[in-house]
């Protein structure tokens, strides 16, 4: 789960080292926190949300094939 999120975000940022993913695992619910440069946090939230939300989308449909809940929290 992880490694799909960040093969999502990687290619839209600058700072690929800076981009740090934690994953927190609680019986079928998963949480993806994800910390990047302050400078791509906008690039990853995208102009009005849009591209945090498809990025959420994408994420939960993953989640429902695995038989989980996923959220996706973006920290700035």
């Amino acid at each position: 789960m992880k490694n799909l999120l960040k093969s999502v975000i990687e290619p839209l940022i600058q700072y690929p080292n800076d981009l740090v993913i934690s994953e927190e695992i609680r019986g079928r619910d998963v949480t993806l926190s994800v910390g990047a440069h302050p400078e791509d946090i906008g690039r990853v939230i995208g102009k009005g949300g849009r591209r945090a939300h498809a990025i959420r989308a994408v994420m939960k449909a993953k989640g429902a094939i695995d038989g989980k809940r996923v959220s996706v929290d973006i920290l700035s």
